[in-house]
Parts: C-alpha cells; structure tokens; sequence
C-alpha cells in the first residue's frame, strides 16, 4: 500500500499506463484500525475505484494529510465482506506498506459504502484478486513512488469492461467516473494484475480452493484472503 501516490488536482485519479478501471463508487468512507501513521487517523469520505492491478482510494477533502490510498492486490489479506443488520455494508482487511511507499508496517482498514455497492464491489475485488495471483511472480518487486507527469486518460481505461479476465462488473458500473477525473502516467504498473494475455507463473503447491460467494440476505460475513500468506 502507498500514500498520497496516486491522486491528481482536487477529485482526480491517477492510473498506471494499460491500468483499466472495473468500478468506481462514491460516497465512501475510509477508515484505519491502530494506524502508526498520523495520516491514517480519523474518517475519511472519498471515491473508490477498483482497476485491475489494485484498490484506489482518493478522499474528497483536499485539505487532508491522506489524499489517496493505493492498495495492491498482493498488499491486502484477511479480507472481510459484512452485512450488517443496521448500518451500511462494508469491506474490512489489513493491508501492507510497500516498499518506498510513504508509510511502513501493517494497518487494518474498513470501507464503508454509504450509497450500496459494497456486495458488487467486492465480488469483482474478490475475484480480480484471484486472477492476479496468477500472474504474480513469486517476489513482489520493488516499488517506487511514480515521478513521471500525467495526463488525461483515454476512454478505454474507464468505460466498462466486459469479460475482461473472467470478471463481469459492467452491470453494476452505472456511473462512470466524472470527466476530467481519470489520469494516467506513461509508466506501466510495478505490480500484477489481472492480465489474461500472460500466462500464469508455475505453482509449486496445489492453489487453495477459492470462490466468490452470493449473498441472498443481511447478516452475512464473509473472510476470504486474497493473498494467503
């Protein structure tokens, strides 16, 4: 995970080259569990984007010490999915610095969905997860903080995507992200992602079961890790 890396002007969101979004939502709140990191303390209301390397989160407040949060797939572990009977559904999990990434250590971190999408979001989240695990080399390698400059995204990195990697979220990508929002660096991105054009790295153990679970009804938790570790 990185702070601060990947935001642009006031609502903006910054991509990596060939980088796709799969969903965007807003109205979403951020928060940290036993965050060491001044920047990480208190609620924060933003914008969610899932892409098809990571998590993105871009708070809405300019005047905040955290003004995004980028959070990889291989970063993120003890993934949680809950329903509660009041209150807004939300995501919970712990996530990891990277390397040269404005922060160390661990956190835990919630993200609650004030206007709905958390069941969609994190079905395609779950299963985007999965897909770039595949792809993963068995180290994940050193990340820097992109110094290049950016500039407005093409179309194709935010209209939805349909089958991309056996992920189907264009029925719940209702709204896309407003114009003039979505920019991108020429750099490609430092991690994996969901790439159906490479083939997947040997496993030298058998992969674990794994599935994205329907939920018919309120009251539903569900732990899944992305990542097992």
């Amino acid at each position: 995970m990185s702070l601060n890396t990947s935001h642009a002007g006031k609502d903006g969101v910054v991509l990596f080259n060939s980088e796709r979004i799969f969903i965007y939502h807003d109205g979403v709140e951020l928060s940290f569990d036993k965050a060491w990191d001044n920047r990480m303390k208190g609620k924060k209301s933003g914008r969610i984007y899932l892409t098809t390397h990571r998590v993105i989160f871009v708070n809405k407040d300019n005047k905040d010490k955290l003004l995004s949060l980028s959070m990889p797939f291989h970063t993120m572990k003890k993934l949680e999915l809950e329903q509660p009977v009041f209150g807004a559904n939300y995501i919970a999990g712990v996530v990891k610095a990277e390397q040269g990434a404005n922060w160390q250590g661990e956190a835990m971190f919630k993200l609650v969905f004030y206007k709905g999408g958390a069941i969609e979001f994190g079905q395609a989240m779950l299963q985007a997860g999965k897909l770039a695990s595949r792809y993963a080399p068995p180290q994940p390698p050193t990340y820097s903080p992109p110094m290049a400059p950016y500039y407005e995204a093409p179309p194709p990195a935010y209209t939805p995507q349909m089958q991309y990697g056996g992920i189907y979220p264009s029925p719940v990508f209702n709204v896309q992200p407003p114009p003039g929002s979505v920019y991108m660096y020429d750099i490609p991105p430092p991690y994996p992602g969901v790439d159906p054009n490479l083939p997947p790295y040997p496993i030298s153990q058998p992969a674990q079961p794994f599935s994205v679970p329907q939920y018919p009804g309120l009251c539903v938790c569900v732990c899944v890790c992305v990542v097992c570790e």
